[in-house]
């Protein structure tokens, strides 16, 4: 990356280089801004998938028309599949040899009244666990040995601000999350010093799916938060990509990205 400064240019080499960065949920909005991010600061992406196989090659191949020599791949990760994660942990060692960060940002949910409880069927809960709670834990358990391998480890787990609200899509989502942020705190005091682990936790984001949504509840939203707006995916990126190269001293914080939305 080049700046100009008093008509000199300066050249800041990203900060990632010769890095390995895992982001399960990648061909999903937020993970690909996540993928993207990465990127830019010289990682080699593994943009993980579970069904939008299509989606995440397309982008490991636009990731790998950047700037940079890096070495992008599109892998299947199903994070409930503990048998499949081990063998994700295997072809990534064949592959790279390394891992330097793992970013759980795969997630599930969906829009459930809080006052209807029949509405959160058993079936959903399960799924939202699994995918939300137990999925996280398995990936950094199956990928453990190579992020202590690589001398400096670290876990980024996408949750959101509704673990502290207990506002969100329904009430076991937001159960999930401040599951997460605990686990954080739990993962980041077992895998000292050798890998850290932290929580970026947003607000909401304005990904496409949430601009499809009803406008007025939309805008609601947007005068609940104090900076008057909602953030947009490359903002969460940005804080993920800071936890890897500025808060180098943290582990089992939670960075919220939220606008100042638990202040209203």
């Amino acid at each position: 990356m080049t700046v100009a400064t008093d008509n000199r240019p300066i050249n800041i080499q990203p900060k990632l280089i010769n890095q390995v960065a895992l982001v399960t949920g990648g061909a999903g909005g937020l993970g690909a801004a996540i993928c993207d991010a990465l990127a830019a600061e010289g990682a080699s992406v593994i943009v993980g998938f579970n069904q939008s196989a299509e989606v995440a090659h397309a982008l490991a191949n636009r990731l790998s028309s950047g700037l940079h020599s890096q070495h992008h791949r599109a892998m299947a990760v199903s994070v409930t599949d503990s048998a499949g994660l081990a063998n994700l942990a295997n072809d990534i060692d064949q592959h790279y040899g390394q891992l330097n960060m793992l970013v759980n940002c795969a997630g599930t949910t969906r829009f459930v009244a809080h006052s209807d409880l029949d509405g959160l069927d058993d079936a959903l809960i399960d799924e939202i666990l699994a995918v939300n709670v137990r999925g996280p834990f398995a990936t950094a358990r199956a990928l453990r040995p190579l992020l202590v391998r690589c001398g400096a480890g670290l876990i980024v787990n996408i949750s959101s601000i509704a673990a502290a609200s207990a506002m969100g899509s329904n009430i076991m989502y937001c159960a999930s999350k401040a599951a997460l942020d605990n686990m954080t705190k739990s993962l980041a005091r077992a895998l000292a010093p050798a890998i850290r682990v932290v929580s970026v936790s947003p607000g909401l984001v304005d990904t496409e799916f949430v601009k499809s949504l009803d406008p007025k509840w939309r805008e609601e939203q947007v005068m609940r938060t104090p900076l008057a707006r909602l953030a947009v995916p490359a903002e969460v990126a940005q804080a993920v990509v800071a936890t890897a190269t500025h808060f180098r001293f943290s582990t089992g914080t939670v960075f919220a990205v939220d606008g100042g939305r638990g202040l209203a």
